[in-house]
C-alpha cells in the first residue's frame, strides 16, 4: 500500500542565490510512503499514516531548516519521514518550479531521494 502526496506546495527560503534566501520561493513536494497493508486498511485513522500529518511535517521541516541545495532538502525530508512515520520505503521528489539556468527556461528542476 502507498500513501501519496503530489504537488504539495511549500514556500521556503532554500537556494544558493542570495535572492532565494532572502525572498523565498515555492517548492513542490511529491511523496510516496510504502506502508504495510494493515496500516489503515481497518478504516481506523490512528492505525494509518495520516497524510495531513505528513504534509504538516514537511512544512515544519522546510520552515525550520534552510538548505542551499535541493539534494539536501530532499534528503532531510526523506530521512525525517522515514524516522517519523516508519514506512517500509519512502520516496521524496522536491521540485523547484522557478528556475532559469543560464538564461534558459525549464518547467522545473528536481531531486528525488529514496530510502529503503
Amino acid at each position: 500500500m502507498k500513501v501519496e502526496l503530489y504537488g504539495l506546495h511549500v514556500f521556503g527560503y532554500h537556494g544558493v542565490e542570495p535572492e532565494e534566501q532572502r525572498l523565498g520561493q515555492l517548492f513542490l513536494f511529491d511523496v510516496e510512503l510504502e506502508v504495510a497493508d494493515y496500516r489503515g486498511s481497518n478504516d481506523r485513522l490512528e492505525d494509518a499514516v495520516d497524510y495531513t500529518l505528513v504534509a504538516d511535517a514537511i512544512r515544519k521541516l522546510s520552515n525550520a531548516e534552510r538548505c542551499n541545495l535541493l539534494e539536501a532538502l530532499a534528503t532531510r525530508t526523506a530521512e525525517m519521514l522515514y524516522e517519523r512515520f516508519a514506512p517500509e520505503r519512502v520516496r521524496v521528489r522536491v521540485r523547484k518550479p522557478q528556475v532559469k539556468p543560464a538564461g534558459m527556461t525549464v518547467d522545473w528542476s528536481a531531486v528525488t531521494v529514496e530510502r529503503p
